[in-house]
C-alpha cells in the first residue's frame, strides 16, 4: 500500500470516530436523561483521546513527507489538496497533548449540562465555573497550537482555516458601520401587523416543515428532524445527517427558519463527495462556507415573496387561521426589522450586530482583559451599545447561545462570514442561471441547488475557504453585497 493509500485510511477511521462522537452528542443534546452528563463527559473524553491518538501518531507525519516528496498524482485532483490540509491539521494536533485534548472534552459535556440548567433557571453562576475551566483549557490550547499576533488566531483557525483575527477585524470594521447606520434608518420604521393568533400545532409544523425541507432537496432516506432546545445539524455519516429545531405555538415561522437554515446546512453535507468521505475533500470547507450555505437558503430564498407565493396555499392547509392573510402579510412580517435580545430570532438588519458583540468579548475573554466573573455585565453593557436594548436577565444575555459550553469560542466570525458569502453566492447565481427567478417562483429550487453543488459542495476542503469564493463568484469575501442586501430590506419594510 502507498503512504497515501494507508494515510487516507487513517483519516477516514479519524473521521468514523469523531462520527460516533456525533452520535453521542446529538444524544446528549436530544434525549440524554439528566443523570447521563457525568459519564457521557468519559465516553466523549475517551473518543476525543483515540482519535487524537491516531492522528498524532509519528506514522502518519512520515505518510505526509512521502506524499509530500512523491511527484504529482494527476488521476487524482484532490491528491494535492487532501496531503496539503493533512499536513496542516497533524501539524496542530502534534502540538497539543492527549491530556489536554480528553480534559477539554471532558470539560465541554459537563459544561453543557450545567448551561443547561443555568439557562432554564437564568442564572450565570451555574454555568460560570463550567465556562472557567473551558476558557482556561482553550488558552492552554492556543498556546500549545501557537499563534503570531493574537491567541484567538489559534482558535479560529479551528473553525476558518486561513483567517487571522486581524482579518476578520479589518473585515467586520469594513461592515459594521454600515450595518450600524442601516439599523438606525430602520429604527422609525413600524413593524408589521402579527400573524394571526395560535396555536399553530406543532404536528402541523412538523408536517409542514418537513414538506419544505424536502423540496430544497434535503433527503430523508439519509437525514432526519429532532426536537432539541438550541437547532442545530449533525453529520453522523454521509447518509446519516440530523436536523433539530424548536418549536412555538404562537409562531409557526420560528420552527420554520429553524429548519430552512439546518437543512442549508445538511445539503451541504449531503452535497459532499461520498467517495471522499473522511478526507478534506469530503468535508466541508469551513464554517463560514457551511454558515453560506444554511443563509443562503434561509434569507435569501426563505423571507422572499416568491417563496410565500408558492408556499401559501399549503400554509393554509396546515394552519387554516392563515386564510386571513395573504402572501404578503407573511412576507412582511418575517422580514420585520425590530431590535431583539435573542440572536436566532434576529431580523437580518439587526443580526450581524449580535455577532460583532460575541467576536469582541470572546477575543477578550481569550486575552485575559475580561474575566469570566464579569461576562454578564460586559454582555449587558455591550447590548446597551450595540442595539440599544436592556438585558433583564442572563437567559436572553450571555446563556442564550449553546457555543461556549461546547468550547467553540472562534466560531461565532463565521456567522458573519456565512451572510456575507451567501450575498455574493446568490448573487453569482442570478448571473449565471438563466430563468432563475422563474424557477424559485415555481418552487424548483433544483437549478440553484445543483449550481451550489458544483460550486460549494462538490469541491469539499479542496480550496481554501477566500480562495472557494472568489472561484465561485469572482471575488473574495466582502461586506459589498451583504450590505446591499439589507438596505434592500430596510427599503422594502419602508414601502411595505
Amino acid at each position: 500500500m502507498t503512504s497515501y493509500t494507508l494515510l487516507k485510511a487513517r483519516s477516514q477511521e479519524v473521521a468514523r470516530i469523531h462520527s460516533i462522537g456525533s452520535i453521542l452528542g446529538w444524544d446528549q443534546q436530544v434525549c440524554l436523561p439528566p443523570s447521563g452528563g457525568a459519564e457521557r463527559a468519559e465516553q466523549n473524553a475517551w473518543l476525543a483521546g483515540q482519535a487524537h491518538r491516531l492522528w498524532t501518531d509519528p506514522q502518519v507525519g512520515r505518510w505526509i513527507s512521502d506524499c509530500e516528496s512523491a511527484p504529482p498524482q494527476p488521476a487524482d485532483g484532490f491528491v494535492p489538496a487532501n496531503v496539503r490540509e493533512w499536513r496542516r491539521r497533524h501539524d496542530r494536533a502534534v502540538r497539543v497533548p492527549e491530556s489536554l485534548v480528553e480534559a477539554l472534552s471532558r470539560a465541554t459535556s459537563l459544561a453543557h449540562e450545567a448551561w443547561v440548567e443555568a439557562r432554564r433557571e437564568s442564572r450565570f453562576p451555574i454555568f460560570q465555573p463550567h465556562l472557567g475551566r473551558v476558557v482556561d483549557l482553550l488558552r492552554q490550547t492556543a498556546d500549545r497550537v501557537g499563534y503570531t499576533a493574537h491567541p484567538y488566531d489559534a482558535l479560529l483557525d479551528e473553525y476558518e482555516p486561513g483567517w487571522t483575527t486581524a482579518e476578520v477585524v479589518e473585515l467586520f470594521d469594513r461592515f459594521a458601520p454600515g450595518a450600524t447606520v442601516l439599523v438606525r434608518q430602520a429604527g422609525d420604521i413600524p413593524p408589521p401587523g402579527p400573524l394571526p393568533a395560535g396555536p399553530y400545532p406543532i404536528g402541523a409544523q412538523q408536517q409542514f416543515n418537513h414538506r419544505v425541507a424536502e423540496s430544497i432537496g434535503f433527503d430523508f432516506f439519509r437525514g432526519r428532524i429532532d426536537t432539541a432546545q438550541h437547532p442545530f445539524c449533525t453529520e453522523l455519516g454521509p447518509d446519516d445527517i440530523r436536523l433539530t429545531t424548536r418549536y412555538d405555538e404562537s409562531d409557526f415561522t420560528s420552527s420554520l427558519y429553524g429548519i430552512l437554515h439546518e437543512a442549508g446546512h445538511g445539503l451541504y453535507e449531503q452535497g459532499l463527495s461520498k467517495a471522499d468521505h473522511g478526507t478534506p475533500a469530503g468535508q466541508a470547507a469551513s464554517l463560514g462556507i457551511h454558515e453560506s450555505q444554511s443563509r443562503l437558503w434561509e434569507n435569501h430564498i426563505g423571507r422572499t415573496r416568491a417563496f410565500w407565493e408558492h408556499w401559501f396555499e399549503e400554509a393554509v392547509r396546515h394552519f387554516p387561521q392563515l386564510a386571513d392573510t395573504d402572501p404578503a402579510g407573511i412576507t412582511r412580517h418575517v422580514n420585520r426589522i425590530a431590535r431583539s435580545l435573542i440572536r436566532v430570532e434576529a431580523d437580518e438588519v439587526t443580526y450581524d450586530l449580535h455577532i460583532v458583540v460575541r467576536f469582541d468579548l470572546e477575543r477578550r475573554l481569550v486575552e485575559g482583559s475580561l474575566a469570566v466573573a464579569d461576562l454578564p455585565e460586559a454582555w449587558n453593557a455591550e447590548y446597551e451599545k450595540r442595539l440599544g436594548l436592556h438585558v433583564p436577565d442572563d437567559s436572553h444575555g450571555c446563556l442564550q447561545d449553546i457555543h461556549w459550553s461546547g468550547g467553540a469560542i472562534g466560531y461565532f466570525p463565521t456567522y458573519t462570514l456565512g451572510n456575507l458569502c451567501a450575498a455574493q453566492l446568490i448573487g453569482a447565481a442570478h448571473r449565471e442561471l438563466a430563468g432563475l427567478d422563474s424557477s424559485l417562483a415555481a418552487g424548483d429550487y433544483t437549478p440553484l441547488r445543483e449550481w451550489l453543488r458544483s460550486r460549494i459542495h462538490g469541491r469539499g476542503h479542496s480550496l481554501a475557504p477566500v480562495d472557494l469564493i472568489r472561484e465561485a463568484t469572482g471575488s473574495p469575501p466582502g461586506p459589498e453585497d451583504h450590505l446591499t442586501h439589507l438596505a434592500d430590506k430596510v427599503r422594502l419594510a419602508r414601502e411595505s
